[in-house]
């Protein structure tokens, strides 16, 4: 096998970072001019690449890729607003706060009931994600924050988001975190029970020596969030007990959606 010149390699290297730095430069004009059309909307190609500074002929390709993946709408005329992908996004994100504010007081509940902090989450992009957490007194703090974004087949409350789906979608799921769908037939088993109990456990699954249930949230009665707690083996010693206890503040969140349902 023959080596490669170091001299090429490092032409080679450079390329390839030239190539990320193009990228990424595209990526921060796009940006730019997305907030532009949000400040200033009904602009043309010359008027962007005006406020903007750049070259009309980058300024019409970016333009056009915006338009042709929906997050800019381009007008009769030639002007340009933002497009529905963008208002889509935003309504999401509204959707997340408010979603947020309607089960904080809920998960101060639990954890009152439980002395365990108590989290929100929501399935996004084949991962469940963390939205709200309450931590409790407890001196053992678990390693969960807003955001933060885990394999929902392995974790309490990613089975709850995950308990009323088909089996397609649950092997979706599983081939975007793996891959491989060889534990398909288990975890359907699971989330059958799961949606039959109303809660779903993680016992050390996700995490040596803790303990994790949650509960479906629903709206129109699909699963829109769950809510959990997650605690050592001896902060959590009867699952049932817990299971059935966090079980009854979802179907209040439940509720509580169905007739605040316009606002989130």
């Amino acid at each position: 096998m023959k080596s490669v010149p170091k001299r090429k390699r490092a032409a080679t290297e450079t390329n390839k970072t030239s190539e990320r730095n193009r990228h990424v430069g595209s990526v921060v004009r796009a940006l730019i001019i997305l907030e532009l059309l949000g400040k200033r909307g009904g602009l043309g190609v010359s008027a962007v690449s005006h406020y903007t500074g750049y070259a009309k002929s980058s300024t019409s390709y970016l333009l056009r890729t915006l338009v042709k993946h929906g997050y800019v709408n381009k007008e009769d005329g030639g002007k340009h607003t933002l497009g529905i992908r963008v208002l889509s996004l935003a309504g999401q994100a509204n959707q997340g706060i408010a979603l947020r504010r309607l089960a904080l007081p809920f998960l101060g509940e639990i954890v009152n009931a439980t002395k365990l902090g108590a989290h929100l989450a929501v399935l996004n992009s084949g991962e469940a994600v963390y939205l709200e957490r309450i931590e409790s007194s407890s001196f053992i703090k678990m390693d969960i924050w807003p955001g933060k974004r885990v394999a929902p087949q392995t974790t309490a409350i990613g089975k709850a988001l995950m308990c009323h789906m088909n089996e397609d979608d649950v092997r979706g799921i599983l081939t975007l975190q793996s891959g491989t769908v060889d534990d398909l037939q288990s975890l359907m088993e699971d989330l059958a029970k799961t949606k039959a109990r109303r809660y779903a456990t993680d016992d050390e699954q996700h995490a040596r020596g803790v303990r994790c249930v949650a509960a479906p949230v629903l709206l129109d009665g699909k699963v829109v969030a769950s809510i959990g707690v997650s605690g050592s083996k001896g902060e959590l010693p009867d699952i049932p007990k817990i299971g059935a206890g966090i079980s009854e503040v979802a179907v209040r969140l439940s509720r509580k959606l169905e007739i605040d349902g316009s606002k989130v």
